[in-house]
């Protein structure tokens, strides 16, 4: 008989509780909640990076104009990217670092 590893019991755990969860049984899933502030200030997220706007934008896969827009006050980020956002602003190099083994 074989025995799982850690890992495996971890990720057979998870799946388990996923599918309870997809079936209404809420109570036996663990849940997790985040924070995504409502608003996030890319302007200084790109100058604590000492990066230009073209830079950046490269560098994370952003639209130019799009962050021309969000720094102007024009428009804001949507959900999803001010939680990128936000982990651009925590981890850069990770973020980086992650996006460049995509490409391999």
């Amino acid at each position: 008989m074989k025995f799982m590893s850690k890992i495996g019991e971890s990720i057979l755990q998870g799946a388990t509780e996923a599918l309870e969860y997809a079936k209404g049984n809420k109570r036996s899933a663990k849940t997790h909640k985040v924070y995504v502030p409502k608003h996030v200030d890319v302007r200084a997220i790109r100058e604590k990076l000492h990066m230009t706007r073209g830079e950046f934008a490269d560098c994370y896969g952003f639209a130019l104009r799009t962050l021309e827009k969000w720094e102007q006050g024009v428009r804001q980020p949507e959900g999803a990217a001010r939680a990128y956002l936000c982990v651009i602003a925590h981890s850069p190099k990770t973020v980086e670092s992650a996006l460049r083994k995509s490409e391999e």
